[in-house]
């Protein structure tokens, strides 16, 4: 907007009391508007900005255009501490937009102000206390201060009283003061003035303190109490009094309490009345020992220390009844065997039970009501348990009874005084377990046993079963084992049986062919005693083995023009079969025999038989085409067999195999022998029961493969320590070498020792090599020698070898003086060129 002078009687300066309340009117100003406005002013005039800032000051209207600048009494105006003046802002803005801004200046004035006490004094009611008998003098020092750090005056209301003050404000007193004469509470004014008389006014009270000089005593003249043991807590065991005469005319304030340490009892600090506060055990320590408990009493006038006086007073706690007996442990369990016999001793009850009680009259106690289960076998003398009747398991009054349950009481025998914590008695359980006695022996079901067991019975079949008994009690596990027989010239047992059960079952495939019958003795254990019995295998034969021809392979040629009906190369065969009768046998050709051209004879009921040709071959009119037959002969076992059994018997079935060549007719005759060639072919088949045979070849092969590996990685290491590498000089002397293999060279080596020193140990004096570090003793009068160079002979062809000159590797400790000395060095030789 524009600016124009809107404030009238701005700027200005003004000035405005310190202390003055909100709403005091500082300064008056109007506002002028243009004639041509009619709206007025916009914006009322507003203090925008003060320096310093504050918020003091406010603009109230007075009228239209009359506006008063008025203090806000936030915060009252004080000239000691705040600024000394204010500018103050003043912005208007009337309704056509036109502004102004003026500044109106406010002095703070500085007016005479009352003195303030500082202090306890300015807010409280002070109290001072005085004791009896305290000399005159100095007591309590006032304090007040003066907005304008005027000189300030002191005085004291009212006259009468024996006090004074001082100008500084020091307040003493004028005489000694006695409790029991003077008034035990003074109350004055004091008043603090400044030289303009303002003045401001605050109150004290004085209170005199009495002083007790006059020790307490007690009147109780008892110094012995006797109670009984385990009183409860709150019981009174005495009503201590004490005076003081300092309060003979009045009822003693006294404090009473115990000196000596004491967890038993307690007093009452105002009554004086001592009573029971913890448990009181006369049967634990150390009362048990010491009965008589001191206690030492005191009796104060003051909680703080004042005049006191002690007393010693002796309680003697005395025993009651109040524990029964107890047993630890209060559960027995105890074994006996089952042949124990009447009057046998099991077990003293008095070891393990006592009753606690100090008086001999409160701690004895007996043993009654003996029962449970089978009480009726023992008996209890005194606390001692003995068996009075049999217990053994196998006897038909106590069938299988292996544990008796039996429980004892326990009770004092004075009248006890526990009936509200524990019971009268204490029960004792007692546990007789009847430990069994092996008295017989396991009895077999049978005198023997005989299983017959068709040959062909799969293995790990079960093929019967023993059974024994044990007449014991409880009855014993009886285990079952093969003691005797079951083996063969391949096994050492084909059976085996089951501990538990009695099965028996078979590891091996049983051969009638082999063995007809196996006899085995098992035995059965009832861990302590055994018995035995014979079982017999009988093997039943069952046609299981194949026929086997010889030979099984065959290979021959024929001429093409062979007449019908000849035994073809004289070939035959012959056939054999464990099981079955030369006559079983019975042949034919299943496969390869084109138009049937060749036959058996005799066909079946004999084990050999020949090849004859049956019809002629024909290839000129096309009828064969095959130059090359091979044959599949079977061989079966079923000769015998009707046809009705043929299809419930077992039938074995041998193969022959035979490879025919036909040889046509030749252009040119040549007188030749027909010639053929045997071929036999073997079959080496797996067993089952022979599995161990390829792992322990594997298992071998592998041991030797890891060996053979580290024979070798020791070679290795033997070779890479004794070969150093080849040297680099030509036509030098050896004196001493190593020959090491490669796959070039050979190589010679020599040590030169052209240096010497003192050993520190041993004080010798030693060589060693400049280059390698290899060291030997020192001979006498022997000088040192030259370092003459390696030589290495290549043997590649047409390279000129060169390497670095090495020598032995120097030991890793100096030689003792016992040690061998090294061989003198020969005399070097040349090389030969």
């Amino acid at each position: 907007g524009r600016r124009t002078q809107l404030l009238k009687g701005l700027p200005a300066t003004s000035t405005v009391e310190e202390n003055a309340a909100a709403g005091v009117s500082v300064y008056t100003f109007n506002v002028t508007v243009s004639p041509m406005s009619s709206e007025g002013v916009a914006i009322l005039p507003t203090i925008v900005n003060s320096n310093p800032l504050t918020e003091a000051f406010g603009i109230e209207a007075k009228g239209d255009l009359e506006f008063s600048v008025v203090t806000t009494g936030n915060p009252v105006l004080d000239y000691e501490t705040m600024p000394k003046s204010f500018d103050l802002q003043i912005f208007v803005e009337d309704k056509i937009g036109r502004t102004d801004l003026s500044i109106l200046i406010v002095h703070i004035k500085d007016q005479n102000e009352h003195p303030v006490f500082q202090g306890n004094m300015a807010i409280q009611t002070v109290m001072v206390y005085v004791l009896e008998g305290t000399r005159m003098g100095h007591i309590y020092q006032a304090d007040a201060a003066d907005p304008e750090n005027a000189e300030l005056k002191y005085s004291l209301l009212p006259e009468s009283v024996p006090f004074w003050v001082s100008k500084s404000g020091a307040i003493f007193s004028r005489k000694v003061f006695d409790y029991e004469k003077d008034p035990h509470c003074y109350f004055l004014n004091i008043t603090v003035t400044d030289p303009d008389g303002l003045n401001s006014t605050t109150t004290m009270n004085i209170n005199i303190i009495n002083i007790n000089d006059e020790r307490p005593y007690f009147t109780t003249e008892r110094r012995i109490y006797r109670i009984p043991e385990e009183q409860s807590p709150g019981t009174i065991v005495a009503n201590i009094t004490a005076k003081d005469p300092d309060d003979e005319d009045s009822p003693s304030r006294l404090f009473y309490s115990i000196q000596s340490s004491d967890r038993y009892f307690s007093i009452n600090p105002s009554t004086g009345v001592l009573q029971v506060t913890g448990r009181i055990d006369r049967d634990a320590h150390p009362l048990r020992l010491h009965p008589n408990v001191s206690v030492i009493l005191r009796v104060e006038d003051s909680p703080n220390g004042g005049h006191n006086s002690e007393m010693e007073i002796t309680i003697i706690i005395e025993d009651i009844n109040d524990n029964p007996p107890e047993c630890n442990p209060s559960i027995f369990r105890k074994e006996a065997n089952e042949n124990t016999t009447a009057g046998t001793f099991l077990l003293d009850l008095r070891n393990y039970c006592k009753d606690i009680d100090v008086d001999p009259s409160n701690n004895q106690f007996r043993f009654t009501g003996l029962s449970g289960f089978g009480s009726n076998n023992f008996a209890l003398e005194s606390g001692r348990l003995l068996v009075t009747e049999s217990v053994d398991l196998e006897n038909s009054a106590n069938p299988g009874v292996e544990v008796y349950s039996l429980t004892v009481r326990v009770q004092d025998i004075a009248s006890p005084n526990y009936t509200s914590k524990y019971s009268f008695y204490d029960i004792i359980y007692i546990y007789i377990r009847i430990k069994p006695v092996n008295d017989f022996f396991p009895v077999f079901s049978a005198l023997s046993y005989e299983f017959n067991v068709p040959e062909i019975t799969k293995v790990g079949s079960s093929i019967g079963r023993v059974n024994a008994r044990d007449n014991d009690w409880p009855p014993s596990i009886i285990t079952y084992s093969i003691v005797a027989g079951g083996g063969t010239r391949y096994y050492t047992n084909i059976f085996w049986i089951s501990p538990t059960k009695g099965d028996l079952k078979i590891l091996a495939r049983l051969d009638y062919e082999t063995t007809q019958k196996h006899i085995l003795t098992v035995q059965a254990s009832d861990q302590e005693k055994t018995a035995t019995v014979s079982v017999t295998v009988s093997v039943l034969e069952v046609n299981d083995e194949e026929p086997v021809c010889s030979p099984n392979f065959y290979s021959f040629q024929i001429p093409v023009n062979l007449p019908v009906g000849t035994n073809i190369n004289g070939f035959r065969i012959e056939c054999q079969d464990r099981d079955s009768d030369p006559r079983s046998f019975r042949y034919f050709i299943d496969e390869g025999n084109m138009n049937n051209h060749f036959t058996f004879s005799p066909s079946a009921g004999s084990n050999t038989s020949q090849l004859i040709l049956a019809s002629r071959f024909d290839y000129d009119s096309g009828l064969d085409t095959n130059w090359i037959y091979r044959l599949r002969v079977y061989i079966t076992d079923d000769n015998l067999l009707s046809a009705r059994d043929k299809a419930t018997h077992l039938v074995k079935t041998g193969t022959v195999t035979l490879s025919i060549r036909v040889i046509p007719n030749p252009t040119t005759v040549v007188a030749t022998t027909p010639g053929f060639t045997v071929v036999t072919k073997r079959e080496n088949l797996y067993s089952e029961s022979a599995w161990y045979v390829p792992f322990v070849i594997t298992l071998g092969s592998l041991l030797l493969l890891g060996l053979l590996g580290y024979l070798g990685f020791l070679l290795v290491m033997w070779v890479r320590t004794r070969c150093p590498p080849a040297g680099k000089g030509d036509n030098v002397p050896l004196i001493h070498f190593t020959f090491c293999l490669s796959s070039q060279t050979m190589t010679k080596l020599n040590t030169v020792f052209d240096g010497e020193a003192r050993d520190p140990v041993t004080g010798k004096m030693y060589e060693f090599n400049t280059q390698s570090g290899a060291r030997r003793w020192k001979k006498n009068n022997e000088p040192l020698q030259s370092a003459p160079a390696m030589q290495v002979k290549s043997s590649a062809s047409g390279d000129n070898g060169q390497g670095m000159d090495r020598a032995e590797a120097p030991g890793k400790k100096e030689p003792s003086e016992k040690r061998k000395e090294p061989p003198a060095e020969t005399k070097p030789r040349d090389k030969p060129s």
